[in-house]
């Protein structure tokens, strides 16, 4: 038993040391477990988004028989507003005179002059595909052509 000995002290030892790998529990036993509650609350923050999917026109205009300089722009907007956007126009350069814009009637587009160009306006979120028909008188008698002459700013509502 002397050989024994040392090799069953060990063997106990080892069986007395806590195991890493060994998980905790709980047995619950009788009567109403503790019950748990928790809530959950979320927040989904969509970022507002206003982006100018195209604006497209021509780079120079040319007159036509009437002796007006006449282009079209087509604006692509796509906005998550919730009370929409405006596009201000306005001439960016001098020596124009009787603009004219028009676009095809929309539901939800109201096209109304503003001090020194026009405004478009659309009070609720989605795409909108604008075409615009721009028709400019000129002061210089004779002038058959003139590059773009409408500068386009976009705005929150």
């Amino acid at each position: 038993m002397p050989r024994r000995l040392p090799a069953l002290v060990a063997s106990l030892a080892l069986l007395a040391v806590p195991s890493p790998s060994l998980g905790d529990s709980m047995l619950v036993t009788g009567g109403e477990a503790a019950g748990a509650s928790a809530s959950l609350n979320f927040r989904i923050i969509i970022p507002a988004v206003m982006r100018v999917m195209e604006n497209s026109h021509p780079l120079q205009l040319t007159a036509n028989a009437d002796g007006a300089l006449s282009g079209e722009q087509r604006l692509v907007v796509l906005s998550n507003l919730k009370r929409g956007f405006c596009v201000n126009l306005r001439l960016a350069v001098p020596g124009v005179d009787r603009w004219q814009l028009h676009t095809p009637p929309a539901s939800d587009i109201i096209l109304s002059p503003a001090g020194d160009g026009y405004r478009v306006c659309s009070a609720r979120p989605g795409r909108y595909t604008l075409v615009l028909q721009h028709q400019f008188g000129v002061n210089t008698p004779g002038q058959q052509a003139m590059h773009w002459p409408v500068q386009t700013d976009i705005s929150a509502i």
